[in-house]
């Protein structure tokens, strides 16, 4: 026999072997149980999610003898006649090919007649949006008064085309985008069938390539085992999408984490070799922010297409906002990636700019400080801004220490990054003592204290003290203040600062009395300090 491509080999046949979808069968399933049937349905949504798969195997359960829990038996004449192609009263028809009014008005001629092997005649028009003005004005009038024996099951990726009078007078149901995971769970099946044998994580990216469409998916998966010679393996796939392995896109954005551009520049030279797409990558880069996003959103989320200590380690170490900056930059310049001379200059640039841009306090990356200007041309500039609706950046003082800062001063003196300064800024020095060092994490914090990020602070600690530290930390609630409760109140104090600035500033005022200018709230910022 002919070789039968995926696709076409594991079409469901009943509603039970639909995958997803399960808010379209059931009310199909309720319609035929309770012999509720409508004469028009019309079926929506993206390329390859089951559209007419779905019509199909309605038609066939209408028309089955021997219903089987609201599904078509498989057995009876009627489904083999289908199953064969060879039933009479399936009307199929592919609207793109045969626009034209004449194609209507000849299709629906023998609407009147009795059907010759079933108890419906079926017309199934697919991509019914591409049918002429004309057409639709056809189509409609048998719509409005439509014989007890015909049904119509009409299919579209692009609804909005369809003219409202015909839409009126049909059942919608719109099919929803497949998730990876319901992709990749029917390709383990499908491949468990054909004793193909595939590796997990090729499969994964096989679904998320795939883009929530099953079609797409397992002609992806035809491709695969054509290129691995039989098998599916996480090499060939990775070299026939054109993308790398996760690890390295991990590192990427664990370097990132710690503000190292040399690991950066690093990573992206070894990841070159082997001619990636730098699109495919920055894709990549972006479910991870996202699932990140998710993590720190969220807590406990799970997501099973992703390493889960990756993800955690991540949405430790890097702020929200870090997440949100990074996820937006890679966004602009995907889109802006064709524009570069090359690709791989162009995804440098992309991930240089979230070190550059990075906000101030965020590591290596943060901007260059702000430069104190002369009075006059801070008020010229707040003119302007008010005026414009612009952010205004109004310089705030500097606020002297004081003996509480004290261990504050020891973790920027340290220079730890990443976890192991999340871990820093969130204790509390209770006593350094000869040998000993005791801190106190505040409550809620306890998912810093892994092993390496406490080594790690052990080590940077023993370095700054000039002798060996043996570090103890225990969770418990301190009237003292962390780090970085010191660095979120110092960020709200001199934000109220920055707003009495300009609201008191006598140019500003002038502008709103004589002007009717105000100041758009949420505009106002503090210009970064010199630290």
């Amino acid at each position: 026999m002919a070789y039968q491509v995926l696709a076409r080999k594991w079409r469901p046949q009943n509603f039970i072997q639909l995958v997803g979808q399960e808010h379209v069968s059931q009310s199909l399933a309720n319609a035929l149980q309770h012999d509720r049937l409508h004469h028009a349905y019309l079926f929506t949504g993206t390329r390859g999610v089951g559209k007419t798969t779905v019509a199909r195997i309605f038609a066939k359960a209408m028309n089955c003898e021997n219903l089987k829990e609201s599904n078509p038996c498989g057995e009876c004449a009627v489904c083999r006649a289908f199953d064969e192609g060879r039933f009479l009263d399936l009307i199929e028809v592919d609207a793109a090919s045969r626009t034209k009014v004449e194609d209507t008005r000849d299709l629906l001629d023998n609407a009147q007649y009795a059907p010759n092997q079933g108890r419906y005649k079926i017309y199934l028009i697919d991509e019914v949006h591409m049918l002429s003005g004309h057409s639709f004005n056809a189509l409609l009038k048998t719509l409005e008064e439509p014989p007890s024996h015909v049904k119509f099951l009409l299919a579209t990726t692009d609804p909005q085309k369809i003219p409202v009078t015909v839409l009126s007078r049909c059942l919608q149901f719109n099919l929803k985008r497949l998730l990876p995971e319901q992709i990749d769970t029917q390709m383990a099946f499908i491949l468990g069938q054909e004793k193909i044998e595939f590796d997990p994580t090729a499969l994964k990216m096989l679904s998320l390539a795939a883009d929530g469409s099953l079609r797409d998916g397992l002609s992806l998966l035809d491709q695969a085992i054509a290129f691995g010679n039989g098998k599916v393996g996480l090499e060939t796939v990775s070299n026939m999408l054109g993308t790398v392995a996760q690890e390295p896109v991990d590192d990427l954005l664990m370097a990132l984490a710690n503000d190292d551009a040399v690991a950066l520049l690093d990573k992206i030279t070894e990841i070159s070799e082997l001619t990636p797409d730098f699109s495919e990558i920055l894709q990549q880069i972006l479910r991870v922010l996202h699932r990140v996003a998710l993590t720190q959103a969220a807590t406990g989320f799970v997501d099973s297409y992703f390493e889960p200590s990756v993800i955690n380690q991540l949405a430790r170490s890097l702020l929200s906002e870090d997440v949100q900056l990074f996820y937006q930059i890679a966004l602009i310049g995907q889109r802006d990636l064709d524009l570069a001379p090359d690709p791989r200059g162009g995804f440098e640039m992309v991930m240089l700019r979230m070190l550059t841009f990075r906000p101030a306090g965020g590591g290596k990356g943060k901007m260059p400080p702000a430069v104190d200007k002369p009075t006059a041309q801070v008020q010229k500039e707040s003119e302007s801004s008010v005026s414009a609706g612009n952010a205004i950046k109004e310089p705030v003082p500097k606020q002297s220490g004081s003996g509480d800062n004290k261990w504050a001063e020891m973790v920027v003196a340290m220079k730890v990054g990443g976890m192991t300064r999340e871990l820093a800024n969130n204790c509390v020095l209770e006593s350094l003592e000869d040998k000993d060092c005791y801190l106190s994490l505040t409550p809620g914090h306890s998912q810093l204290t892994s092993s390496r990020a406490q080594e790690k602070l052990q080590q940077a600690l023993g370095q700054y003290c000039g002798r060996p530290i043996k570090l103890h930390i225990k969770a418990e609630e301190t009237d003292n203040i962390t780090p970085a409760q010191q660095i979120v109140q110092k960020q709200e104090d001199r934000q109220q600062v920055a707003v009495n600035s300009i609201n008191e500033d006598e140019n500003v005022q002038a502008l709103k009395q004589n002007f009717d200018a105000r100041v758009m709230p949420g505009t106002i910022e503090p210009i970064a300090e010199d630290r």
